[in-house]
């Protein structure tokens, strides 16, 4: 809702736009304002239509509960025979008993007014709170994994796709393709890929959805031999182990990745190695500046960018009147943090 003095301001920039020349559409766009509107408000004598809507009548509607019956409502639902049933219950026992204090919808509406629309009795409200933060300055410090489905040529079958990633790096540190889900297979990949990366007494964080593999007790069990701390998603929130299914989205949308299926495990177990080979040493990473996993897991990324900006300075240098700005900014990405909370978005308004 635009005050009078607003519009008094709008229509003066925008009348002076028209006649510097500007046409009376694009002049109105520039304030996110129709032309119709402007119209509107601009009345023939010069003047400045004011906003009616604060002053307007409006009638009460004939239909509208009383303070009496909307107490009476709150009287009724509160009683300790009814302090634990939602109004689905309440209504057809007071019907019973020929009394109508009002029908379902209108008991909800004056229980949210209310405040009381929530869990009634001992039942408490399900919360589910978000999966502690950790922060990894270096590689092997947190790692994510899961499994996928990786069609088979015959329609509805499918080969099953073990992937552990670290998230510092973007690093695939163990992989393998079996025919089955398994809890033990997934410990297997997992101990594999520890000593693989010797692992042996350091700390390391494994996060994972709530998949039932991932909540195995033989899982667990290899989990706490190895010395690893398990994480784990929220219950059907998918975004909770978003690396490993962005890793997940970029293996299946690769241009070579076979849309009709694998012919069988051995094919797409060879076709991933590959993959993973590419992703590792050859993929360019946003995340990670656009170096390759492998570059930053082995801590070469530094010295890369450094390289890089080199390069950008020298070619400022070389050429200057090309550069309206600053060169860009090859910046080491210092930490990676699973499970941070995004900071609001603050919307910022012109003076």
């Amino acid at each position: 809702m635009i005050s009078t003095p607003d519009r008094r301001r709008i229509i003066t920039l925008i009348y002076e736009a028209v006649a510097a020349g500007a046409r009376l559409l694009k002049a109105c766009d520039v304030l996110n304002l129709s032309m119709r509107t402007i119209q509107r408000w601009r009345l023939s004598d010069g003047t400045v239509r004011e906003d009616a809507r604060p002053t307007a009548w409006r009638p009460t509607p004939s239909n509208k509960l009383s303070d009496d019956e909307r107490e009476r409502i709150l009287q009724t639902i509160n009683q300790r025979e009814f302090a634990n049933l939602p109004p689905g219950a309440i209504v057809p026992t007071l019907a019973d008993r020929e009394v109508f204090i009002g029908s379902e919808s209108t008991i909800y509406r004056v229980m949210k007014e209310a405040k009381q629309l929530c869990h009634r009795g001992k039942a408490r409200r399900p919360s589910h709170n978000r999966p502690k933060p950790f922060t990894a300055t270096g590689p092997n410090e947190i790692w994510c994994w899961d499994i996928t489905w990786m069609p088979a040529a015959v329609k509805g079958h499918y080969f099953y796709l073990y992937m552990i990633m670290d998230i510092y790096s973007r690093k695939i540190v163990g992989w393998e393709v079996h025919l089955a889900e398994s809890a033990w297979l997934g410990a297997d990949v997992i101990e594999k890929a520890a000593l693989r990366e010797r692992l042996h007494g350091k700390p390391l964080v494994l996060h994972s959805d709530n998949g039932s593999p991932m909540r195995a007790s033989a899982l667990l069990t290899k989990l706490y031999e190895l010395g690893i701390t398990a994480s784990n998603s929220r219950p059907r929130v998918s975004d909770d182990n978003a690396f490993i299914e962005s890793l997940f989205k970029t293996l299946k949308y690769t241009p070579r990745y076979p849309t009709g299926g694998f012919k069988c495990i051995d094919t797409c177990r060879q076709w991933t190695q590959q993959f993973v080979q590419y992703y590792n040493g050859q993929h360019r990473h946003k995340g990670i500046s656009w170096v390759t996993p492998l570059e930053r897991h082995e801590n070469l990324d530094v010295e890369i960018l450094e390289r890089r900006s080199r390069v950008y300075a020298a070619a400022r240098q070389a050429n200057p009147n090309r550069w309206s700005g600053e060169e860009r900014k090859w910046t080491h990405i210092k930490s990676v943090t699973l499970n941070g909370r995004k900071e609001p978005k603050i919307n910022k308004i012109a003076a």
